[in-house]
């Protein structure tokens, strides 16, 4: 009996403890069951042992099961979890099949907002392609207190902000507000006005309620066209995307980009070490690429723009011949400035080879909003912080919109040239949440901020710590295609 005391001891410390921890009172009613499992044992916890035959296999099976799943969900959702680099956006600095270990003790675990889920999964259930998750309750954003907080250039997972609202066909790599935009544009310059002025001729004001038309229109045609869009649905905060990026602009910082350079309050930050840009590449007609070549230089089949054929070729041969009849030899390609001087030299394989400026406006954040900016030029602009106040005018609602009317809930128009929040007139705003701007290292081929714009706190998941496996997608498992180099490498060391 003192050794049940003792244990029940232990385990009734370590329970309070996280409780204090999560600020969670109501935990104190499992409590007694807490009691009854060590002490009175009243509660015949392991009923499933008094049945014969295969019935007992099958719930000792069901049992461990319940209770490593139990086990996973509170691990993941307050210490940590797996996370896999999907796409290119942070090489060279984390690859391709990359799989992290993600602190959520970092910056201090969220709360669930949605804590009735599946565990191991984040929106859609593997099979059926249902909703892992129920929506009901829905508990409010709050976060325990954790190591630290997000530091300049730290690497930082999160949930995609602009992922709330999906196609139910196109769920991941369209984003549902530039649809809208992008449609409406095209419905209205097509068949509502064809005649209509170009919207960099008109007023603010005016431009202001053209980019509302294309939006409602882009919209209604969502809806109306379902049978190739799918239902268009909502996501909670936790049960959007993950993404991972580097975080290069802070609350209350004001961030610029001249010539692909972030400066913050004026000062340049430090380029990632990685960092790639993207250059055009004119191969000579029929230059042989090596997967050593590749290889010592950092270059994927991605990069290279191969395709599915051609890289299952690429695999197996180990080389491929670039063409103009059969595979394009002139590629744009992303790459580190040690690669691009690499491919320059090499007059066997590279005819040409020129840095890529030129980008489209219309593409970056914010959509409704006529700007000269481009991914390499751009702005200047404030990222919000927690209690400060900003003057809001018609240059710069588009820009803090969705931080006021979606991230913090508040009903925003504008009306006759005049902003209004909560039906009230407003010229001034005071935020509830701080923001980040987050960057890939890949810089033209990374959907980050520039993008979707600002990346609230309540979106924050927690910090990559260490690489545990990575596993090369152009080399098979067996022959050369895990990193070991890379294995148990802290990500805190990838500047």
């Amino acid at each position: 009996m003192k050794k049940q005391w003792a244990k029940f001891i232990i385990v009734m410390v370590l329970y309070l403890l996280f409780l204090y921890w999560v600020k969670s009172w109501l935990g104190l009613l499992v409590i007694p069951f807490i009691y009854d499992a060590y002490i009175t044992k009243k509660i015949n916890w392991k009923w499933w042992q008094d049945l014969e035959g295969p019935m007992r296999t099958v719930m000792s099976w069901v049992d461990a099961i319940v209770f490593a799943l139990v086990a996973v969900y509170f691990i993941n959702q307050f210490f940590f979890q797996n996370y896999v680099i999907p796409s290119s956006s942070l090489e060279k600095s984390l690859l391709t099949g990359d799989y992290l270990f993600v602190s959520k003790v970092s910056y201090g675990p969220r709360i669930p907002e949605t804590p009735l889920t599946v565990p191991l999964t984040q929106h859609t259930l593997p099979i059926g392609d249902l909703k892992s998750y129920i929506e009901w309750p829905h508990w409010e954003y709050r976060r325990v207190p954790g190591l630290g907080k997000v530091e300049l250039n730290d690497i930082v997972v999160f949930n995609y902000p602009a992922g709330d609202t999906i196609c139910a066909n196109y769920p991941y790599q369209t984003e549902y507000y530039r649809m809208c935009y992008d449609y409406g544009t095209k419905i209205y310059h097509e068949q509502i006005n064809p005649q209509a002025a170009p919207i960099d001729s008109l007023s603010r004001t005016e431009q202001m309620k053209r980019f509302a038309e294309y939006y409602n229109w882009g919209r209604q045609y969502l809806v109306l066209n379902r049978n190739t869009f799918g239902d268009i649905g909502y996501r909670p905060t936790d049960r959007r995307e993950n993404y991972v990026k580097r975080c290069v602009g802070l609350p209350g910082d004001t961030l610029q980009i001249i010539n692909h350079i972030v400066y913050l309050n004026g000062k340049a930050n430090k380029e990632p070490d990685n960092v790639q840009y993207s250059y055009d590449v004119l191969f000579n007609d029929g230059a042989t690429i090596t997967s050593d070549f590749c290889e010592e230089n950092g270059i994927t089949c991605e990069d290279l723009g191969l395709s599915d054929a051609d890289r299952k070729y690429f695999r197996s041969e180990g080389q491929i011949q670039l063409t103009q009849q059969f595979r394009n030899n002139r590629v744009i390609m992303p790459m580190t400035e040690a690669t691009a001087q690499v491919l320059a030299s090499r007059k066997d394989l590279v005819q040409a080879i020129s840095p890529v400026t030129e980008s489209n406006p219309a593409e970056l954040y914010p959509l409704n909003m006529v700007k000269d900016w481009t991914r390499d030029n751009y702005g200047p602009i404030w990222i919000p912080k927690k209690d400060a106040t900003i003057k809001l005018n018609l240059d710069n609602i588009a820009i803090y919109e969705r931080p006021i009317k979606v991230y913090e809930k508040n009903d925003l128009e504008v009306r006759d040239g005049q902003i209004f929040i909560n039906g009230e007139k407003a010229d001034s705003y005071t935020f509830k949440m701080d923001y980040y701007w987050m960057m890939g290292d890949n810089r033209h081929n990374s959907a980050d901020s520039r993008y979707w714009g600002f990346v609230p706190e309540d979106h924050i998941v927690g910090k990559p710590i260490f690489i545990w496996w990575s596993s090369d997608p152009d080399r098979g498992l067996f022959s050369g295609g895990i990193r070991w180099s890379r294995l148990f490498n802290l990500v805190e060391n990838i500047k």
